[in-house]
């Protein structure tokens, strides 16, 4: 149990972050590119971006793949999905 715990704890301090949080929304919907994230988000650069994006694919969280020249970021864990609809019932109506 204690393991679950620091695990569960692990994955809630990586969404804790606004842009990590931002970018699973986003990925919610269905693949997107690096363009198309920071287009939608805003006040952030291109390499924060990069780094979040790497931190949540580290995670694995997400995984990203190669179509022709774009490269497509997709959530990875459908796990992380149950806890953005729960976050979305909570605090998103």
């Amino acid at each position: 149990m204690e393991l679950k715990a620091k695990e569960v704890s692990q994955l809630l301090k990586l969404i804790a972050n606004p842009y990590r949080l931002m970018i699973l929304c986003m990925l919610e919907e269905g693949e997107k590119t690096v363009s198309e994230l920071h287009e939608q988000i805003e006040n952030i650069s291109m390499p924060a971006l990069s780094q979040h994006l790497s931190a949540l694919r580290l995670a694995g969280l997400i995984d990203n793949e190669k179509h022709g020249l774009h490269v497509y970021y997709k959530i990875l864990d459908t796990r992380i999905l149950s806890v953005m609809k729960t976050l979305k019932e909570f605090y998103c109506k």
